[in-house]
């Protein structure tokens, strides 16, 4: 079982600037929680209670403000500094102490991920105990997204960053799942012209040794990537549609944690307290009075 998870929250945000010039992305608000509140329940969800979140240099207090500590959650949260951005696979380098000698899941810190059958596909996926597997999801314009073409087994046969001309319409989203083979081969990869090291050139590793599958998120799941303006007020739209017309909250992470039996009503009322008079401790206060 993978029992460890990484959340990758560095970066500049640039394609959201000049709003993040001041905070990062991750602290921004999708709806009414941080972004970084809807990576972190999709790593509890996958019953994964021991997480680093990797976090840019001089930012480390702004999280520590927003996200209880770990024990209000009944998890257990590391944090680590990046003094700069060298790519995706560099958070097996720097978490390489935290990730010890098991595997671990990665999941980007503004990924939003949802569906009904997700908690199900979550617990599959943290089964992995050789290789590597990623997470896809179809979408309509392919050439804006780093795509794998997978064969029937669900093996990815190919995978091509922001494809020119047609490969496949699945998208590889930003939830990861490695052995622990990851820090060797993160730690040999080469930097691109970019001068960072390229998830895809990790990914191709695991292909190269015939141990890269794929996950899919079926019909009726959705994945949103907040990267830009754009999507980031889309994805608040889509949380606060569901959320009204359904009157549960998605990424909630006190109740995650209170239906994993992780924390008790103490735990909750403390939580209310923290966050002061808001709809979320109104949500709160619901769940502990309904059970």
């Amino acid at each position: 079982m993978i029992k460890k998870g990484i959340i990758l929250a560095g970066g500049k945000g640039t394609r959201m600037s000049p709003i993040t010039k001041a905070v990062n992305k991750q602290l921004l608000p999708i709806y009414d929680k941080p972004l970084i509140f809807y990576p972190l329940s999709i790593l509890m969800l996958a019953n994964i209670k021991d997480i680093l979140i990797i976090v840019n240099k001089g930012q480390l207090n702004q999280y520590k403000k927003i996200i209880p500590n770990g024990n209000n959650l009944g998890i257990k949260i590391n944090y680590l500094e990046q003094d700069k951005p060298r790519g995706l696979p560099d958070a097996f380098v720097i978490g390489e102490t935290f990730i010890g000698k098991e595997n671990v899941a990665m999941i980007l810190g503004d990924n939003f991920f949802y569906g009904q059958n997700l908690t199900k596909k979550l617990l599959e996926n943290t089964r992995l105990k050789k290789g590597a597997r990623v997470v896809l999801h179809k979408v309509p314009k392919p050439e804006l997204f780093g795509v794998a073409k997978i064969n029937k087994q669900n093996k990815i046969i190919s995978i091509k960053e922001k494809p020119k001309r047609y490969i496949s319409d699945l998208a590889i989203t930003g939830l990861y799942f490695f052995d622990n083979q990851v820090i060797k081969f993160a730690k040999n990869l080469k930097p691109s012209k970019r001068g960072e090291v390229e998830i895809v050139d990790l990914l191709n590793r695991y292909k190269s040794k015939k141990q890269l599958t794929a996950d899919l998120i079926g019909r009726g799941g959705a994945w949103l990537d907040t990267g830009s303006i754009e999507d980031f007020y889309k994805t608040s739209a889509f949380v606060s549609a569901i959320e009204n017309r359904q009157g549960f909250k998605i990424a909630c992470l006190e109740e995650i944690a209170f239906n994993s039996k992780w924390i008790n009503k103490k735990h909750i009322k403390k939580a209310i307290n923290f966050y002061g008079n808001c709809d979320y401790s109104k949500y709160l206060k619901k769940l502990i009075n309904k059970s």
